[in-house]
């Protein structure tokens, strides 16, 4: 039988709600990476007997995307002081800048350089569904 590690964190943020921003960030990842798939996205074909008309069906679509983003933003932003550091400790662990055995040190830091564009910060990482993910395994939550 394995026994479990001892942890030397506490989390203040719970990892379910880390887990409802990795669903998030993964979607708005794939959603992202959709549209880069063949490296034409906002191309338009035109043939000769076709006529703009002005019809716009996609914006709805896409705002109807951008809702995720607006939704992680908004959740991230709700966070308060000592949960927003965690998240961002929680990336970097993920990401390898940190070790788990150095997690308060991560924590410390995120805290240090906490500012009110957390959520920017976060949604500017590429990978931050993944890192996040990494990041809680990495301390076993």
């Amino acid at each position: 039988m394995q026994q479990r590690r001892e942890k030397e964190w506490d989390l203040t943020i719970g990892p379910d709600t880390v887990r409802v921003f990795i669903l998030k960030a993964k979607a708005i990842s794939a959603g992202v990476n959709e549209d880069y798939e063949d490296g034409a996205e906002h191309e338009i074909e035109y043939d000769g007997g076709t006529h703009d008309n002005h019809h716009h069906a996609g914006l709805a679509e896409e705002e109807e995307e951008n809702l995720t983003e607006k939704e992680l933003r908004q959740l991230i932003s709700d966070l308060n002081v000592d949960e927003a550091a965690e998240l961002v400790a929680l990336a970097w662990i993920g990401r390898g800048d940190y070790d788990a055995s150095e997690w308060q040190d991560a924590v410390a830091e995120a805290r240090q350089r906490s500012n009110r564009r957390t959520a920017k910060y976060l949604l500017g990482m590429p990978m931050l569904g993944d890192w996040l993910e990494e990041g809680l395994e990495a301390l076993g939550a």
